[in-house]
């Protein structure tokens, strides 16, 4: 241990150091699987797909408008429109491998970008004089593409998705740093494989150590030296990537380590120090050659969120309207499941800590002295079935498939309530949490909402409070009504795949 470090600091559990034998990957050929999560070979498979499939609209396209007899143009000029898109695409920067392939992220360029390369081609087609009407087929050349062309980064998305739920294309990575964040950031890629990323190990001036009393153990994890020794460490464990996070070790060794994975084609992330402030639409401007991080304001009383507000209305009156007959229905069978309301109204917190009753269908019956028993497990939000199962017949139906919270669309109608925000919460846990758990009050600044990014992602019911606040200050710095949609794209899947 070093003199000059709090000894209460670094007094935790630590992970013995673990010696990985020399050659394991290092100057051996690398299998196919290994190839096949790094690039090139992991983009030369996106565009493929993507030639495939943008081939095959151009054939239906074709085959299309010769059965409906149009006057088809010459097959190579169609043909063309093949690496249009393709072109096209690649100028987006849409092969840029992210960390996380997201379907719902890529749907919307593929589709315009079809579109667009629709266009050039049939400008190309008038342009040097085709005869006929050209727009018939490349129409329905665009049709097969905005249908086959998504459904080809569907597939790879889903079955990139499904391997690595099974610990298949996982790049072996080191986190270079200590303390809270790194720990926080080993613990989400373990308990997240579809990021692509597995830790095996960390590299730091000192032992892994947790950070702060209270934080959680010390994640399970070998220690690989120091990152002066960073190139011995690569060749010898055959990492792939690197997340640099929170170091006491000085900035020029990190910036060398940075130097030395490049120089071996690993991937490098850092966390940024401010990462609370640091949102998507953060920009990097440059004076000379300091690069300067702008970061975006987020007005939650800014005219942004007012249209937020107005489209939430909007959808909640139209909704309401057409599931009419349903809410009807389960209003009926509520009332007839068992003595008590239709509705249950408990006070909830929601936008600048104002208290506001909030509704749900009555899905339990009268409660006895078990309730009264229950606790909430330490560091999880409340939630679920808290005491004894009181639940009617009905009541676990609408549970299982949240329809109980079909009511909050009145909470939306009366402005307490978004369609999408943080989940709120009761007045005594939020004392409780605002006081225990970081940034916790922060979720206020925005209504809260019937779902959120935090429940998409699995976070629901009692689960951890500390991630929840996360994702929802996550939602919030972030937002977008393009943000809203996809949340309410992911609602449906999230509610019939969970646990």
């Amino acid at each position: 241990m070093r003199p000059d470090v709090d000894e209460r600091t670094l007094n935790v559990d630590v992970a013995p150091a673990i010696l990985i034998p020399d050659g394991t990957m290092h100057g051996n050929p690398r299998v196919f699987s290994q190839r096949i999560r790094t690039d090139p070979l992991s983009t030369i498979v996106t565009i493929a797909i993507d030639v495939a499939t943008a081939a095959a609209a151009t054939a239906v396209g074709v085959a299309w408008a010769a059965r409906a007899h149009d006057r088809v143009p010459p097959i190579w000029m169609c043909a063309m429109y093949v690496p249009i898109v393709v072109a096209l695409l690649a100028i987006r920067s849409t092969y840029y491998r992210r960390l996380k392939r997201n379907f719902l992220d890529e749907f919307g360029p593929i589709e315009t970008t079809a579109a667009f390369a629709a266009m050039m081609l049939l400008s190309g087609m008038l342009l040097v004089g085709v005869h006929g009407r050209p727009g018939e087929t490349v129409f329905k050349i665009w049709v097969s593409a905005a249908a086959l062309m998504p459904g080809g980064r569907l597939t790879r998305a889903a079955i990139q998705r499904g391997l690595r739920r099974r610990n298949h294309l996982l790049s072996p990575t080191l986190i270079v740093g200590n303390g809270y964040v790194a720990h926080q950031v080993i613990n989400r890629l373990r308990t997240s494989p579809e990021y692509g990323l597995d830790p095996i190990g960390l590299v730091d001036a000192e032992p892994p150590w947790s950070g702060a009393v209270g934080r959680g153990p010390t994640p399970a994890i070998a220690y690989l030296g120091l990152p002066d020794d960073i190139e011995q460490t690569i060749s010898q464990t055959g990492a792939e990537a690197i997340v640099i996070a929170f170091s006491r070790t000085h900035d020029e060794v990190l910036t060398n380590v940075v130097r030395v994975a490049n120089k071996h084609s690993l991937r490098v992330w850092v966390i940024p120090r401010m990462f609370d402030v640091i949102g998507e639409r953060t920009r990097i401007d440059h004076v000379g050659g300091l690069p300067l991080l702008s970061v975006p304001r987020t007005n939650p009383h800014g005219f942004q969120f007012g249209i937020k507000h107005f489209f939430d209305w909007s959808v909640a009156a139209i909704g309401l309207l057409l599931i009419s007959p349903i809410f009807l229905t389960l209003m009926v069978w509520v009332r007839l499941s068992s003595p008590g309301p239709i509705f249950f109204r408990q006070p909830r917190v929601g936008r600048d800590g104002r208290v506001f009753d909030c509704l749900k269908f009555r899905t339990m019956r009268e409660p006895t002295d078990s309730f009264a028993d229950f606790k909430l497990k330490d560091g999880a939000a409340p939630g679920g079935v808290e005491g004894a199962d009181r639940r009617t017949t009905i009541g676990r139906f609408l549970r299982s498939t949240s329809l109980d919270e079909l009511p909050q669309l009145i909470n939306v109608l009366k402005g307490e309530m978004s369609l999408v925000g943080p989940r709120p919460e009761r007045p005594v846990f939020v004392e409780l949490f605002d006081m225990q758990i970081r940034r916790y009050g922060e979720r206020h600044r925005v209504r809260a909402g019937m779902t959120g990014w935090a429940q998409v992602h699995g976070l629901r019911g009692q689960t951890s409070i500390a991630d929840r606040v996360e994702w929802d200050n996550y939602y919030i710095e972030n937002w977008s009504l393009a943000l809203d949609l996809k949340i309410l794209l992911m609602t449906l899947p999230a509610v019939l795949h969970r646990e």
